[in-house]
């Protein structure tokens, strides 16, 4: 393919490190003006990371349609939908409705308007407030989506945590799994952690998640023993303020890093044969967990840094076996039928 994305960490602040270029190795302007902007509205490096491969695909299917973005129309836009579900292997239909969020931004930001053409699809939907309550209100959409699976959430059991757990041999790698498993830390939040946010006399810890909203958790006995640990024994002498780096190797010392962080779990994974075990199931791990417990929906809400109440109700969805536990529990409280010795 003649365009291809690259990573430039000298770009100004403002602007976007990802960039891509066509095959003279000259930046394609109509991606880069839009990733440009999405970084002035401070967009995280992982949303620009991903808005750059959904912009890489769009280009490389412009190039073999020889389409372009100022002839896009409704039509066309199917056409690109049939595409992508035509590809082996399929994209998710989660990754195609965001690649058509993020055609549809770009469009907006180039045009000042929708994609033009008759929409070929209309949907009715009914919302409410983000916590749930207040009158429903019927709206409609014609944008293009597809229709995604419902999310079951489908946590570790206790021995998979075990298994999984007792094969770390670091402190460091210890309090990672900690976090995850006992805070509900996304696998970006904890690498973003910096050496100021953890508190440990007052055994708590400053957040930063989606959208840069700052969150302050409590930390439990266990996971504060190994932070202690991993600070007092392990972590190298190094003026990097992040919370984890490398322990070992040339990059010691530096900040890990995303891939480093699923090599680490891509090891433990085979050696614990615990297939399942990877950041996102462990903080789905803990908010089955949490709601089992007990715990209130808006207070899981806070503590898993969720903006809408819907994602929290997630975690209600219990497993078949928890229902039958339930029922037990609930005979067991009912008024019992006394047996007749004897049916004549």
């Amino acid at each position: 393919m003649s365009f291809r994305l690259v990573v430039q960490n000298s770009m100004p602040a403002s602007a976007s490190p990802y960039r891509l270029l066509d095959h003279h190795g000259r930046e394609v302007a109509w991606v880069n003006q839009f990733l440009d902007a999405q970084k002035l509205r401070q967009l995280s490096l992982r949303s620009l990371r991903i808005y750059a491969f959904d912009l890489l695909h769009l280009a490389r299917w412009f190039e073999t349609t020889r389409h372009s973005l100022g002839k896009l129309n409704q039509s066309l836009l199917l056409e690109y939908v049939r595409y992508q579900l035509e590809q082996q292997p399929s994209p998710t239909p989660q990754t195609i409705n965001h690649r058509l969020c993020v055609l549809r931004a770009l469009y907006r930001f180039h045009y000042g308007q929708e994609i033009p053409g008759k929409p070929h699809f209309q949907r009715r939907y009914t919302t409410r407030s983000s916590l749930g309550c207040g009158r429903r209100q019927t709206k409609i959409t014609t944008h293009l989506r597809l229709r995604q699976p419902r999310r079951v959430i489908v946590p570790l059991s206790a021995d998979q945590v075990a298994y999984f757990w007792k094969g770390f041999r670091t402190f460091r790698d210890l309090a990672i799994v900690a976090l995850m498993l006992q805070d509900g830390l996304r696998s970006c939040e904890v690498l973003q952690l910096q050496l100021e946010d953890l508190s440990l006399s007052e055994a708590h810890l400053r957040v930063s998640g989606k959208g840069r909203k700052q969150r302050v958790l409590p930390l439990t006995a266990d996971t504060l023993q190994v932070l202690q640990n991993y600070l007092h024994l392990e972590r190298p002498l190094t003026n990097s303020s992040a919370l984890f780096v490398s322990l070992k190797g040339r990059q010691r010392g530096r900040p890990m890093t995303a891939a480093g962080l699923r090599s680490l779990f891509r090891h433990h994974r085979l050696q614990s044969r615990v297939p399942q075990a990877n950041p996102h199931r462990l903080r789905h791990t803990f908010g089955s967990d949490m709601v089992r417990a007990g715990i209130s929906l808006p207070a899981l809400m806070h503590l898993m840094g969720h903006a809408h109440i819907h994602t929290t109700m997630l975690y209600v969805t219990i497993a078949p076996q928890d229902v039958w536990r339930e029922y037990a529990r609930a005979v067991e409280q009912r008024i019992r039928l006394s047996t007749p010795d004897k049916i004549s």
